[in-house]
């Protein structure tokens, strides 16, 4: 799928969310380029009536917010989010997912957490067999602890790097700060769950990528003018 089909069913697949959206209810973002046409497409549908109160994962796509004039609030004022709209690298048939690539998986793994309902958004280049087929397993990890972590997870089956920042040599930093280290998950079976615990476990860990068993939904785009639901089973 070349960028702007790519692009195109990123709108596509946002518009169709949107229209899901009560504006009576706050709302919680995740991050990432299909967030952001999620926020156009909250700012094109509110355009002429109050748009929902919003909880935002990234700083980056809470700026954009701020310049389509969405309002914007803090978990100081929401106990509970009836939706959550954000993206992920990767959905599997079960509809577990690797989420990360931005760099914001802790903040919107916190509001996934508190969503009754998860819906995720993608295009199909997305889905795969099994998690880890196309993308790395981002891990967010106090600093300080980055060599021991590295080891731990090593000793786990999980060589991992220290994610730069684009065009840089420097460590990315997270919204936290904190760095991510990206893990090429095996190709042999393995228990995706057990595995999380284990990552949980290793102290200097923040959190991973995986996120298993809180997607309710998954809109993909795929043809031009074509969006499939999968739901859990």
């Amino acid at each position: 799928m070349g960028i702007e089909a790519q692009e195109a069913s990123k709108r596509e697949v946002a518009e169709a969310a949107v229209r899901e959206v009560d504006p009576n209810q706050p709302l919680a973002l995740g991050s990432g380029s299909t967030v952001l046409w999620v926020a156009r497409a909250l700012a094109q549908r509110f355009a002429t009536s109050p748009p929902p109160r919003l909880v935002v994962a990234s700083r980056g796509v809470e700026e954009v917010c701020r310049q389509l004039s969405l309002p914007l609030t803090s978990l100081e004022e929401v106990q509970e989010f009836a939706l959550m709209l954000d993206g992920a690298d990767e959905v599997d048939p079960a509809l577990d997912l690797i989420k990360g690539g931005g760099g914001a998986l802790f903040r919107e793994k916190i509001l996934a957490r508190m969503s009754r309902e998860l819906l995720i958004l993608v295009d199909a280049t997305k889905r795969v067999p099994r998690l880890g087929a196309r993308h790395p397993l981002p891990v967010e990890v106090v600093p300080f602890a980055r060599p021991f972590v590295q080891r731990r997870m090593e000793a786990l089956g999980l060589p991992s790097v220290v994610r730069s920042r684009p065009g840089s040599s420097q460590p990315f930093r997270t919204d936290n700060g904190n760095v991510i280290l990206d893990a090429p998950l095996p190709a042999k079976p393995f228990d995706a769950r057990e595995l999380d615990r284990a990552l949980h476990a290793i102290p200097g860990v923040v959190e991973t990528g995986f996120f298993l068993g809180m997607a309710t939904r998954v809109l993909v785009a795929g043809a031009p003018g074509r969006v499939e639901e999968l739901a859990r089973s």
